[in-house]
């Protein structure tokens, strides 16, 4: 059995990646850092995290897809503009295959962190 990389921060966690993985996740966390300037990075559950009082932003890459975690609940406009990304249980999936929507992402960002808040 293999056993899963453990990561102390984001740095960590994006070593591990694929050059193009990385170069979108790190603009995701530039963007998070830029739209939530108060909020703090950890890692969570081994995903790269920001949080406030707690954690409200999850973000990861996959083979396909980078995810995003937890799903936005408020927000109607939001959440209809992110209906091509929704998964079955509300998370959000963008493909890698496509141009990544970081303008939506920081959206998400600034949604999320208003309702964890």
């Amino acid at each position: 059995m293999t056993r899963q990389p453990r990561f102390a921060d984001i740095d960590s966690y994006l070593s591990s990646l694929p050059h193009d993985s990385r170069l979108i996740v790190e603009e995701i966390r530039r963007i998070v850092k830029a739209r939530v300037p108060a909020a703090t990075e950890t890692i969570s559950y081994q995903l790269p995290a920001f949080k406030l009082d707690v954690v409200f932003f999850y973000f990861a890459a996959f083979k396909r897809h980078i995810g995003i975690y937890p799903p936005v609940k408020g927000d109607s406009e939001l959440r209809e503009a992110l209906l091509p990304y929704r998964g079955d249980k509300g998370n959000l999936k963008f493909p890698l295959n496509e141009p990544m929507p970081y303008d939506l992402i920081g959206r998400v960002a600034v949604a999320l962190s208003r309702e964890r808040s």
